[in-house]
């Protein structure tokens, strides 16, 4: 197997031999382009489908183990249009809003091709989201519709609607009206059969020769920079913000990655986010590849098990995922041996790690990469033959096509070349805006196209970039600015090293522990509110 990566200034490939990364000049100031020799991708997510499927109609495009689903692509591509001529059928329009919320399942994956192909907006709700969450991105949406399992796991997702809208269990399938969602017309359920409510069945069936027709003739009629998919942001810091992208941004996102399509991916990430849908998802259509979705939700058994039963070569996942993997006390029982490369994205990763994944997982060439979901998401990428000091400390290099520089927040004036400043990028990665909100997009997209990632960073000789904090999370401390994932780094190392030191004025003045951290729905610490807490109990203690 052969997997291309490209990125940087010469269209960069890489196979699992190289001897490394190619020459790449110096860079002088801190700006990168990454230039390429192949062009952008101008087609639609259905057009690519369509020719990934003429061209490889045999070969297996998705495998869901659990589920026992497994389909071509001829089979795949049936599927998709059958269920986009069915949305067609039950009134849904080119422009309507419909979101997907629950876990990895056949039918995420299906809908997200069959709204791309009827010209339909999908929203990616996050699985975990609850009643409030819930409610505020359906209406911030205006949502037509809504696909979702009856439960998992403990989130009880049809109750949830019905106690957001209790007239579905009146109302007649398909024709819902709401007081509180307005917008709200039909609930797709994906697995047993609920009042009021559709199955994914009764949309495969409904779509007639007419509304096939109508599904053909739009083809030539949806543009590539049509708005196509609208992913809520964390919202640490406020309400979730819907990141609009559009085919354009998803498309030539994961088409870098070059991967060949005797590539088998292993993808337990989820596909609500950017990393599973984008890097995941469209890889499909874009590469022949062929997508292995373990489980519903993440279970490192389960991805194991898919790894050997599957015979997997590549694997997707965060530093938290490929830990509990390691952590496994049967690890050395399964037959990992198929396994050459993968992706890890999220947050840095510890140097022992990245270490064991070589050994004990047989991942020979990991690539580290970076993005925002504004960004759809990669902006930045390693090469797999990096040394593992670049893998541990940077996020790689420029994506092909995109332009970053970093600048002083205060006064948005480029920084010299290794110095900390704020990230900000450009290209056709950039998100369209935020989905009915022109104040918060004019405030992170300046009007020449910049976008403030809120990240600080630095750029070396190389081309090579490091974060080093959020800004919002800065610490000013006897006039020396201090960013808390330095110290998050530094922490990482015990027990293990030998020798270190920090500086004097990066000592925390307080230390105090905790049972768990405040989360967002999506994970990540709402640290402005656990900056509060601490804030509180201080002020407690020295009133005492």
């Amino acid at each position: 197997m052969t997997i291309y990566i490209k990125s940087m200034s010469l269209a960069r490939t890489s196979s699992l031999h190289v001897e490394g990364p190619p020459h790449v000049p110096s860079v002088t100031s801190s700006c990168v382009h990454g230039t390429s020799s192949t062009s952008l991708v101008y087609s639609t997510i259905g057009q690519c489908l369509q020719a990934a499927a003429r061209r490889w109609p045999d070969r297996e495009a998705v495998v869901f183990p659990q589920e026992g689903v497994r389909k071509t692509f001829a089979q795949f591509q049936e599927d998709v249009d059958k269920t986009a001529a069915g949305l067609f059928a039950l009134g849904l329009n080119r422009g309507d809003r419909l979101g997907v919320w629950g876990p990895n399942t056949y039918e995420w994956i299906l809908y997200q091709y069959a709204t791309a192909k009827a010209g339909i907006i999908m929203v990616s709700v996050n699985p975990a989201y609850q009643l409030n969450e819930l409610e505020y991105t359906m209406r911030k949406v205006k949502c037509n519709a809504v696909v979702c399992p009856t439960r998992f796991k403990t989130q009880e997702f049809c109750q949830m609607l019905r106690e957001i809208c209790p007239e579905i269990n009146t109302a007649a399938s398909g024709r819902i009206q709401s007081s509180r969602l307005p917008d709200l017309r039909m609930v797709i359920v994906t697995d047993s059969r609920q009042p009021g409510m559709l199955h994914v069945e009764d949309v495969l069936q409904a779509g007639e020769s007419s509304h096939h027709k109508q599904l053909q003739d739009l083809q030539s009629k949806l543009s590539f920079d049509d708005p196509i998919n609208i992913q809520f942001t964390s919202g640490t810091t406020g309400s979730p913000k819907g990141a609009t992208l559009s085919h354009h941004n998803i498309i030539n996102n994961g088409e870098p990655l070059f991967l060949s399509p005797s590539v088998r991916l292993c993808l337990p990430v989820p596909l609500y986010h950017c990393f599973g849908s984008v890097l995941g998802g469209m890889c499909l259509a874009t590469h022949g590849i062929t997508l292995v979705f373990p489980s519903a939700g993440f279970n490192s058994r389960a991805n194991l098990q898919a790894i050997q039963d599957e015979r997997c070569n590549f694997l997707y996942g965060t530093p938290t995922m490929f830990i509990d993997m390691l952590s496994q006390p049967d690890l050395q029982q399964f037959d990992l041996s198929s396994v050459e490369a993968g992706i890890m994205a999220g947050s840095p990763c510890p140097p022992e790690i990245m270490r064991k994944l070589k050994v004990d997982l047989n991942i020979q060439e990991m690539t580290v990469a970076y993005g925002t979901t504004e960004t759809s998401p990669v902006t930045f990428l390693g090469f797999p033959s990096d040394r593992e000091e670049l893998k541990i400390n940077t996020i790689g290099c420029i994506m092909d096509h995109t332009e970053a520089k970093v600048v002083d927040p205060s006064t948005e004036e480029m920084v010299p070349l290794g110095e900390s400043g704020e990230l900000l990028i450009r290209g056709y990665c950039v998100m369209l805006g935020y989905w009915d909100d022109l104040k918060k997009t004019s405030e992170v997209i300046s009007p020449s196209r910049w976008y403030k990632t809120g990240d600080i960073a630095s750029l070396n000789s190389l081309g090579y970039c490091r974060i080093e904090g959020r800004i919002k999370d800065l610490i000013i401390r006897g006039g020396e600015n201090i960013y808390p994932a330095e110290i998050e780094q530094f922490l990482h190392t015990h027990p293990k090293v030998q020798d270190a030191q920090i500086a004097h004025f990066k000592i925390p003045h307080y230390v105090m522990f905790v049972n768990s951290f405040p989360l967002t729905v999506s994970g990540k610490i709402k640290k402005n509110n656990l900056r509060e807490e601490i804030e509180k109990k201080l002020d407690m203690k020295q009133k005492v």
